[in-house]
C-alpha cells in the first residue's frame, strides 16, 4: 500500500467572477492512499472517517477545487484491476466500478448484448472526460441528472457493494436515497454492477440537454420493453433529472403493459410519466418545461425501443 500527501491549505488561492462562484487553484491538504485490494480499501475507509474513494476523479477533484468538499484522505482504486472487468457471469454481465465511459462505449460485450448502455455513455460529457470518468463515479455520486442510472435500472441492474461485513447485492434503484446520497454505509464501496440476461426485445436512453454535447440532462428517459408481436408484454420506464433520485415511471409502465403499441399509446404513456415526475425549477428549466419534456421524451423513447428491437 502506498500513501502520501498532496497540496497545502496555505497555498490555496481563490479565483473567479463575483456571483459565479470560485475555483481554488490548489487542492486542500489530504492524505493519499493506494491500496492493492478491495479489502484494503474497505479497511482504510473504516478507520479514516470522512475519507473519499477516488477513481477517475472527474467530479470529486472539481468539488475539492471549488471548496465544496475537503476530505482528510483520498483512497485510490487505481491498483484494483479486478474493478476494470467487463465479463460474463452466470445469468448476466458484470461491469466493474473502474470501467471508464469510453470502455463502455467500445466494449464488444456491451455493444453486442447491451447496446443501450453504450448509447447512454456516448451521450455523456466529452471524449476527454469519458476517457477518465468511470461507471462507479457516475453511480456513487448520486447526481439526479446522471445518465447511466436510468438505463441500468431499466435493464434490471443490481449494485455490487463490498464492506466490512462482506459483499452484498441489491437492485440498483435502491442505491440512491437523495441528491448526492446513497445507501453505501461507512467503509463500503461500490465494486460494480451486474446486468441480467435480457428478455427485453428493445431498450434505449434519450436525454435533453441545453447544448449539443457534454450537457447535463435536463430530462433523461430510459425504456426497456418486451414485445409479443404488436403487444407490450413488459415495460420499464425510468426517468432522470426530474426527481431527487432516478425514478421508475410505474403509472406509465402500467399504461402500456398488455396493450397493442401505437403512437397514441406512446403519447398516453408520456402523459402518465409527466404526471408522476417530480421536477424542480432551476437555471436549466422550469418544472413545467421539464414535465413537458418528460412527456415528449417518454413517447420518443418508447417508439425507439419498440422500433429498434435490440437491447
Amino acid at each position: 500500500m502506498a500513501s502520501g500527501r498532496r497540496g497545502s491549505p496555505a497555498r490555496r488561492r481563490r479565483v473567479g467572477v463575483k456571483g459565479r462562484g470560485f475555483l481554488f487553484l490548489y487542492l486542500p491538504d489530504f492524505a493519499y492512499h493506494v491500496p492493492g485490494t478491495p479489502e484494503e480499501v474497505v479497511a482504510l475507509l473504516a478507520r479514516s472517517p470522512g475519507a473519499r474513494v477516488i477513481a477517475g476523479g472527474t467530479d470529486l477533484l472539481v468539488k475539492m477545487k471549488q471548496g465544496l468538499v475537503a476530505p482528510p484522505a483520498l483512497v485510490s482504486l487505481k491498483r484494483l484491476d479486478g474493478l476494470k472487468r467487463i465479463a460474463p457471469e452466470p445469468g448476466g454481465l458484470f461491469i466493474g466500478a473502474r470501467v471508464t465511459l469510453n470502455e463502455l462505449i467500445n466494449s464488444d460485450l456491451i455493444r453486442g448484448k447491451y447496446a443501450s448502455i453504450a448509447g447512454a455513455a456516448a451521450q455523456m460529457a466529452n471524449n476527454q472526460v469519458r476517457h477518465t470518468g468511470t461507471l462507479g463515479g457516475n453511480l456513487a455520486n448520486a447526481v439526479p441528472s446522471a445518465d447511466l442510472p436510468p438505463i441500468l435500472i431499466a435493464l434490471g441492474a443490481r449494485a455490487v457493494v463490498l464492506g466490512p461485513d462482506g459483499e452484498r447485492r441489491f437492485p440498483l434503484e435502491e442505491l440512491f436515497t437523495g441528491p448526492g446520497r446513497t445507501r453505501l454505509a461507512e467503509g463500503e464501496i461500490l465494486t460494480g454492477v451486474t446486468v441480467p440476461e435480457q428478455e427485453t426485445t428493445g431498450s434505449t436512453y434519450l436525454k435533453f440537454g441545453l447544448r449539443r454535447s457534454g450537457a447535463l440532462a435536463v430530462v433523461g428517459v430510459a425504456v426497456a420493453v418486451t414485445m409479443e408481436g404488436p403487444v407490450v408484454r413488459q415495460a420499464r420506464i425510468v426517468l432522470g433529472a426530474v426527481a431527487p433520485v432516478p425514478m421508475r415511471a410505474r403509472a406509465a409502465e402500467e399504461t402500456v403493459r398488455g396493450r397493442e403499441f401505437d403512437r397514441s399509446l406512446a403519447e398516453e404513456a408520456g402523459v402518465a410519466a409527466a404526471a408522476e415526475s417530480r421536477p424542480i425549477s432551476d437555471i436549466r428549466g422550469s418544472a413545467e418545461y421539464r414535465r413537458d419534456l418528460v412527456r415528449v421524451f417518454t413517447r420518443r423513447a418508447l417508439e425507439r425501443a419498440v422500433r429498434d428491437g435490440h437491447v
